[in-house]
């Protein structure tokens, strides 16, 4: 048997996840992290850690498990928070979980954890782990979680072979339902206690008035563009034609209202618009923090609201598996999505000097440049990266 730090929330994956590995006969110690402070536009306390921390400890106790409480706001702040603000005033729109699974769980914490001379380090995440060897070498294996409603892999598919190496995913063959029943069945203090949402370690917030902390308010146009506007103004004959989004132009449209900041959106945003008196409610098209726009339309299916590709720089380019990592001028066809709990999607993955283009067999709604894309094969997470455009 190994020694094992579990990243204890005090919600209840982690509470099972700890319970597991007690139960199977591993040396278990856990680690609370606090990687938040600040209230600033917090909906709700729910998420305090005071009231985590409480959790893990009663989950602890009853576990007979050691507790260590660690605190790594400063680097939270810096890589993943300092970070969301950049993009955003950038007018891309990130996604923390992915980033905090990066930069700090897998990172900052992970190397924490194992200060306390421990083999593995696991988590509460609904993924899975499986080991080969290739060429004499191992490679291991990010799998999609047995509860496709649960599914996270998503949110790790910036993970390297290294962290993976170190990594447990104990209920990552359960589903959510199991984990629940397994919690209430050892009188678990989290069984019952509600899903996290929101911004990772920090909560459920009013995202304008989180991002206001140091992005200032600017008032400029809502442009609503029309929905029987012509595509053919875009040519797709080309990858790089088809990864480009629809050229919007103030004269596309008409002004529709006025909002506090293009920063403070995202492509496929229908909330806070304050904008009525439409048959159909109306979505985000497009942002131009340059020219302080945001562009409208009506429906979820406006022609300009989705395309056929998208594109990653080389830069940004990350393959979980190595070995699988494309070369300039192959082809490859892999399921691909774009959001968390999106269902995957067929795509031709073309990689070029210059980085990836994926190509979807299906058109695709709201592609979000800053958010992850992530690619497998047969349940696998093979590699990710963020959307340049």
């Amino acid at each position: 048997m190994a020694k094992v730090a579990i990243g204890l929330s005090g919600g209840v994956d982690s509470s099972v996840a700890a319970y597991l590995l007690k139960e199977a006969g591993h040396e278990v110690i856990a680690l609370f992290m606090i990687n938040w402070h600040d209230t600033t536009g917090l909906k709700s306390a729910e998420c305090s850690a005071e009231d985590d921390v409480l959790f893990a400890k009663m989950v602890a106790s009853k576990l007979d498990i050691p507790l260590h409480v660690v605190d790594h706001s400063e680097e939270y702040r810096h890589r993943v928070v300092d970070y969301m603000f950049s993009e955003y005033e950038a007018g891309r729109t990130p996604n923390p979980d992915v980033l905090c699974n990066r930069e700090v769980k897998f990172d900052v914490f992970m190397k924490k954890a194992l200060e306390f001379d421990v083999d593995y380090v696991a988590t509460g995440h609904y993924c899975q782990k499986q080991t080969i060897e290739k060429d004499g070498k191992e490679y291991h294996q990010l799998i999609a979680g047995a509860d496709g409603n649960k599914d996270q892999s998503y949110f790790l598919c910036q993970l390297n072979q290294e962290q993976l190496s170190k990594a447990m995913f104990p209920i990552g063959h359960l589903m959510k339902p199991e984990v629940r029943e397994i919690a209430r069945r050892e009188n678990l203090a989290s069984a019952e206690k509600k899903d996290s949402q929101g911004i990772c370690f920090v909560g459920k917030v009013d995202l304008p008035t989180f991002l206001q902390q140091k992005l200032k308010a600017k008032e400029g146009n809502v442009i609503e563009i029309p929905k029987d506007t012509k595509l053919s103004l875009r040519k797709e004959d080309t990858l790089e034609q088809m990864a480009q989004p629809f050229p919007f132009r103030p004269w596309h449209g008409k002004v529709a209202g006025q909002h506090q900041g293009a920063h403070f959106y995202t492509i496929g945003q229908r909330k806070g618009l304050n904008i009525g008196g439409r048959p159909e409610p109306l979505f985000v098209l497009h942002t131009d923090v340059e020219r302080n726009i945001i562009y409208v339309g009506q429906g979820h299916d406006h022609p300009c609201l989705s395309r056929k590709a998208l594109f990653i720089s080389n830069e940004e380019l990350h393959w979980v598996r190595p070995d699988l990592k494309m070369e300039d001028g192959e082809e490859r066809r892999y399921e691909v999505r774009i959001r968390y709990r999106q269902p995957l999607e067929g795509a031709t993955l073309h990689k070029t000097e210059g980085g990836l283009y994926i190509v979807f067999d299906e058109r695709q709604r709201a592609v979000v440049p800053g958010q992850f894309a992530a690619w497998y094969e047969n349940g696998e997470l093979i590699g990710s990266g963020p959307i340049t455009i």
